[in-house]
């Protein structure tokens, strides 16, 4: 090597060196990776085991995901606490005009009065098992990328029923910890029958709304509370009066004391996905496409549903947890552009992606494995890019309109009964129409016909814009190509909706599901609308399954050199499997000047209430005890208040949000909710300067349960000594 390659060389690896340095506290560790971390070097005051004890009962076994989000036992008795946001959507369904306890909040103060929480089960981690050798193996001598791939997944699923054949007990999964590289088989215990104990006011557990949302400083009290129910021989059970509350092997004890400054804090969880170990042309992806698509949509829908919503109560309550769950991602998004673009990402990463390629064509063994990754992920992205519109219009579009939804699913039934021979289809019908009837009935109850004829005339409007290369052509043939676009669109959906009986879903159950018969003679305009969809989405299958081989592949490799080049092996991203990150209560300084502290407290509920902006309500009952000072055992001496939320620099994401906060002692002193504006990046790149997350303080739980909502029995439960 001359002097020159030389001096760039060495120039490379400082840059990544620096872009690939981390403080301690980055990380959301697997469980098979706890035991490389040094918590007692971190702060942790008991003995490690006690947080993760594979031979033995741990912290680990008071977790449980629920939802989505996490949640974790706090009591013998199954009682559960988690965020209010990740309750949301099974209190909107308990809710009606005359009990709306979506924004009233509800107690329930004895067992019996305990609302079942629709939709909602509780997963809980009951072993694992790297099973790497054993995926990888079924494709050792497989070159084909799109067969590799569906090798890959066959071996993950076969290895699942396996694991389920030998104990019918449980649930079984199979992870990919790095895409193409390592597989972990998960074992999970399921809770069927989940029910409402305690959902504050909306006031406060959604105070601040979207104003406040991915935003520092905050005072929501995002906390709500459930209990599992088994049946009386302990095994699980759907929701019958006869069950009984489940008992945890573990359950956290709650530290009403909180916490200070600079304490050492830690998560356990369920966080969804990240993406650190990705090239250059992932991020650009996002940035450019993803990211801007999505969240310009969703404002979109939801400013529909919120203008549909305000024609009566009920209305407002069916489409209010769609809204919730498009404003929080819209605003995320949002902010993850910004992020991405303040750090210029994309520019690090091409930085970052140029020191590899130099160490690769610097080793002759390293260049004959990997000498073409770079230029076949660049070829790769390039396609991806090609179709993106297209591609994203089609992910998203049975999300958007709620009778699409309804006819794809009406079509997959009816061609799979057209499939059986003669002598089977009545069985057929018979075994699966409940099953289809279930699922079509939660889409019926966020639909609103209004809502769909707006967003799908907005859909079609945007494909109707797609290069020539990117064509829906169930679109194209509604429109013709032609230069009244509008006018065509218009009249389809007129004409579409008006005809179709899908918008009935007393007629769809009671009629066209009525038998094998009834099913496969119903049609319509929207039906056949979908089968085009379906058609062209079946057409690009071979292709797309092409591609996510390629990229499957290409990413283990990426990986492996990496790791290779950098010496060290990586945490895997995020993918909603058990996790652990710790660090400390920590405010930060987002902008030149400025310093965010660590704790917000009840004066500030106040303050902003003051503003005059509707998301800013409250109770008065809160300025009433405020002004009084009745804080009980619950404020912090040094704020004279009590504490509301609280930063700290964990390493967290989206399925976190209910993730107890524990002390240096394993207890309970708060609950994670959201991240920092500018912590949105964290699924792309975590720095401690900026990324910070939010957790409600267990002292404002504990003071609203008992000052607000008069719920001392649950205190009592949880063994707080008042």
């Amino acid at each position: 090597m001359n002097k020159k390659s030389l001096l760039i060389t060495l120039l490379l690896c400082a840059a990544i060196g620096q872009f690939a340095y981390r403080a301690p506290e980055e990380g959301m560790f697997p469980l098979s990776e706890i035991h490389k971390v040094d918590l007692k070097k971190a702060g942790l005051k008991i003995d490690q085991n006690e947080v993760y004890n594979p031979n033995g009962i741990s912290l680990v076994d008071a977790l449980v995901n629920v939802g989505g989000c996490t949640g974790s036992f706090v009591s013998d008795q199954g009682l559960i606490i988690t965020n209010h946001h990740c309750a949301f959507s099974a209190v909107q369904l308990a809710s009606t005009p005359e009990h709306d306890y979506l924004n009233n909040g509800f107690v329930a103060k004895t067992h019996e009065e305990e609302i079942e929480a629709k939709g909602l089960t509780c997963r809980i981690t009951d072993s694992y098992e790297d099973v790497s050798d054993k995926v990888l193996g079924a494709v050792a001598n497989i070159s084909d990328p799109a067969t590799r791939l569906q090798l890959i997944n066959n071996a993950m699923k076969n290895l699942a029923l396996e694991a389920e054949k030998k104990d019918p007990s449980i649930k079984a999964e199979v992870s990919e910890m790095f895409i193409g590289k390592s597989y972990v088989l998960f074992k999970y215990k399921t809770i069927q029958d989940v029910r409402l104990v305690y959902v504050p006011d909306r006031r406060i557990g959604e105070f601040g709304g979207e104003t406040d949302n991915w935003v520092w400083p905050r005072h929501t009290g995002d906390y709500s509370f459930m209990r599992a129910y088994v049946a009386k021989d302990g095994s699980p059970a759907k929701y019958s009066k006869d069950n009984v509350p489940y008992t945890p092997k573990k359950f956290l004890k709650v530290n009403a004391k909180g916490t200070n400054e600079e304490d050492f804090v830690f998560i356990l969880g369920y966080p969804g996905k990240t993406f650190r170990h990705r090239p250059a042309q992932f991020i650009n992806y996002q940035q450019q496409f993803l990211l801007p698509y999505v969240s310009q949509l969703y404002d979109f829908q939801n400013s529909t549903m919120e203008s549909v919503g305000k024609k009566d109560k009920a209305t407002e309550l069916k489409l209010a947890t769609r809204i919730k769950r498009n404003a929080n991602v819209m605003k995320n998004y949002r902010g993850k552009l910004k992020g991405i673009k303040g750090i210029d990402l994309v520019a690090q990463k091409k930085q970052e992606d140029a020191a590899l390629a130099t160490f690769i064509n610097s080793n002759v063994d390293v260049k004959a494995q990997y000498g073409n990754l770079m230029s076949d992920i660049d070829q790769l992205y390039q396609q991806i890019n090609g179709d993106a519109n297209r591609d994203l219009w089609l992910g998203q579009i049975y999300t958007s309109t709620s009778l699409l939804n309804m006819a794809k699913q009406l079509n997959a039934f009816k061609s799979d009964l057209e499939a059986q021979p003669s002598a089977q289809k009545e069985n057929y019908f018979n075994s699966n129409i409940a099953k289809l009837k279930q699922s079509l009935n939660t889409v019926y109850e966020a639909y609103d016909i209004d809502v769909d004829r707006r967003i799908l005339k907005k859909m079609m409007m945007d494909a109707t814009a797609f290069s020539a290369n990117q064509r829906v052509s169930a679109v194209d043939k509604i429109t013709n190509r032609g230069t009244n676009n509008e006018n065509m669109v218009n009249d389809f959906i007129n004409d579409a909706f008006g005809l179709s009986r899908l918008k009935d879903q007393n007629y769809v159950f009671n009629n066209i599901l009525k038998s094998a018969k009834s099913v496969n003679d119903y049609n319509d305009g929207i039906l056949l609308f979908e089968k085009g969809i379906a058609e062209q989405i079946a057409t690009l299958k071979p292709e797309k399954d092409r591609r996510d081989g390629v990229l499957n592949k290409l990413m283990g490799d990426y990986v492996n050199v990496k790791e290779k080049f950098l010496k060290k092996d990586f945490i895997p991203d995020a993918n909603s499997t058990l996790r652990l990150t710790y660090g400390h209560v920590r405010g930060y300084s987002p902008a030149d000047a400025s310093y965010m502290a660590p704790y917000t407290t009840i004066k500030g509920i106040l303050e902003k209430g003051a503003t005059g902006n509707p998301e800013f309500n409250y109770p008065q009952q809160i300025r009433s005890l405020w002004e009084a000072k009745d804080f009980g055992p619950f404020a912090k001496k040094e704020l004279n208040d009590v504490p509301v939320a609280f930063l700290y620099n964990m390493d967290t994401t989206g399925g976190n949000s209910g993730s107890p906060i524990m002390n240096a002692y394993g207890e309970l002193i708060g609950v994670n909710f959201d991240r920092a504006y500018e912590a949105t990046i964290n699924d792309y790149a975590w720095n401690e300067s900026y990324s910070r997350s939010i957790g409600v303080d267990i002292r404002y739980v504990l003071w609203v349960a008992q000052k607000i909502d008069h719920a001392d029995f649950l205190l009592k439960e949880m063994g707080v000594k008042l």
